[in-house]
């Protein structure tokens, strides 16, 4: 079995306890309209080109092919660039290869009371892979997920088995506004967050607040309420970055967020304060 990578960040303080080796998986079963991450939405490979120096010569999109009806980028993109800017956006390991790459962090990951951590793209649409990773570093590193929690109960369950630490996404908590801007019911996301909190594994709940989308106060309020019956007294808030559609020009797509992206950010704190929640802004 292979994963497929389309990101690493080798000691990243922002993905859990302690520095933490990042690994981002490439594919995601939600259409968020503020991802920010486009390389990492798709499954199958994808190629970029970076806008630094580029000449706007066309040479990369002349030899590209359409698929799912628009323009991509290829493998040949790579060779007639004339300044070398084009490359694959994704790499495949078996688990033993990305293992062996993480334990080459290992000493200085566990010195500090970090580890390494699977985000995506939505980790869990490749779980096999991560189950597979993370019994080869059972006793040997601190293992983490980010996710969404967009996955069968099942699924969740063999997930939640292995893992010492979740970074859970909870993002709106209405399902139809949830199926709109993220395209699937919040239904499986709700019920496997509530398995997380009634496991008594470490876990932090992350809301990435989006301008009239999720940082409304009638979302925050769902929120707040939500987590508080289920005695969690801890979220962090992760303001949206106005740079989020910075990306989508490398690999020949348009950014179209369903919001108002200029908008000022809601951080909602005296809604979790009134529900005893202490949210943290990251």
């Amino acid at each position: 079995m292979k994963g497929r990578v389309f990101s690493i960040e080798e000691f990243s303080t922002f993905d859990g306890p302690g520095i933490r080796m990042s690994i981002f998986l490439k594919g995601c079963p939600l259409s968020c309209s503020w991802c920010h991450n486009p390389e990492g939405q798709r499954f199958e490979e994808e190629y970029m080109r970076s806008p630094n120096g580029c000449l706007n010569c066309g040479a990369c999109e002349k030899v590209g092919e359409i698929k799912n009806g628009r323009l991509q980028l290829t493998e040949k993109s790579i060779s007639v660039c004339p300044r070398s800017l084009v490359r694959k956006c994704s790499d495949d390991y078996t688990a033993e290869e990305l293992v062996e790459k993480i334990m080459k962090n290992g000493a200085i990951l566990n010195a500090t009371g970090g580890g390494v951590t699977f985000s995506g793209g939505e980790p869990l649409a490749q779980y096999k892979f991560v189950l597979e990773c993370f019994e080869l570093l059972e006793g040997k590193l601190n293992r983490a997920v980010q996710t969404c929690g967009f996955c069968s109960e099942e699924v969740f369950a063999k997930v939640l088995e292995k893992t010492d630490y979740f970074l859970y996404d909870l993002k709106v908590l209405d399902e139809e506004k949830h199926k709109r801007y993220c395209g699937v019911s919040n239904e499986l996301i709700k019920k496997n967050y509530e398995t997380l909190v009634k496991s008594g594994k470490p876990f932090v709940t992350r809301i990435p607040l989006i301008p009239g989308v999720t940082d409304t106060d009638e979302n925050l309020e769902a929120i707040a309420k939500f987590i508080s019956e289920l005695g969690v007294k801890y979220v962090e808030v992760l303001p949206y970055n106005k740079l989020a559609g910075s990306k989508y020009a490398t690999v020949l797509r348009d950014y179209t967020p369903d919001f108002d992206d200029k908008k000022e950010i809601n951080l909602g704190k005296e809604i979790f304060d009134r529900y005893q929640v202490v949210s943290k802004k990251m």
